[in-house]
């Protein structure tokens, strides 16, 4: 499974991170509603309620979070700032963070890399090995037809459809991410993660001495309220025991 990892390890990786999966979702769905509080006009406040809402976080903070990002409460005002960098192994990192403080991201973002073996370096530095791809993933189960899912897929704008060992992967373009979205949850089909992010074209396989390391910035960044989405090309399992 590479850097998506198993479904397990990644519903038990979830788990452990809940609380500050909590806040990650506030924020995103503040800034998403920023466009209009009406998810059946905004395909965005819409996805980011759906994937909050898969994680079970609370209707009435969902409410203040979108009364937030209206106007209607008063809230912080957001930043989104990206960052790229080198992890132990040679693996490329791409953080995106979305903050009321720039300067206190920067700092702890610098902060992680460089007590966890890794190096901050400047954009543009490795992003020329991802993609930007919207990614849905479907667990493999008895009631899920691969033939139907992948027909289900194209017809609503999916770009790829590929089989793991134990889920589907839809690609999809940046722009049609929220059409196919909306288009298979409709059809009924339960997402174990979904979401726009940098697909790596290349990879790196850090060696076992390097591996627990890389795994300790990670853990560090995604820890870190401010940072939404960690994106590297790590080529093993980073969740596997």
């Amino acid at each position: 499974m590479g850097r998506h990892g198993t479904i397990a390890n990644r519903k038990a990786s979830q788990d452990a991170k809940r609380a500050a999966m909590f806040t990650k979702y506030v924020r995103a769905i503040i800034v998403a509603a920023k466009a209009g509080g009406n998810p059946e006009y905004n395909a965005s406040l819409r996805v980011a309620i759906e994937k909050a809402k898969a994680i079970s976080l609370p209707n009435d903070k969902i409410e203040r979070a979108i009364k937030k990002g209206t106007g209607e409460l008063e809230g912080e005002s957001y930043t989104e700032q990206t960052f790229e960098g080198y992890g132990p192994g040679g693996v490329a990192i791409i953080v995106d963070t979305l903050s009321d403080n720039s300067n206190r991201v920067t700092a702890s973002v610098r902060s992680a890399f460089a007590k966890n073996g890794g190096n901050l370096g400047t954009n543009g530095c490795v992003t020329y090995m991802f993609q930007r791809k919207g990614v849905l993933l479907i667990e493999k189960t008895d009631e899920v037809d691969e033939d139907t899912l992948m027909e289900a897929a194209l017809e609503a704008g999916a770009e790829d459809f590929k089989v793991e060992e134990d889920c589907f992967e839809v690609y999809t373009d940046p722009a049609d991410y929220n059409d196919v979205f909306t288009a298979l949850q409709e059809a009924g089909y339960e997402f174990v993660e979904s979401d726009v992010e940098y697909v790596p074209s290349m990879e790196a396989t850090p060696d076992e001495f390097d591996l627990p390391k890389l795994r300790k910035l990670i853990d560090a960044l995604e820890e870190n309220d401010d940072v939404q989405k960690v994106s590297h090309n790590c080529a093993v399992d980073l969740y596997e025991d």
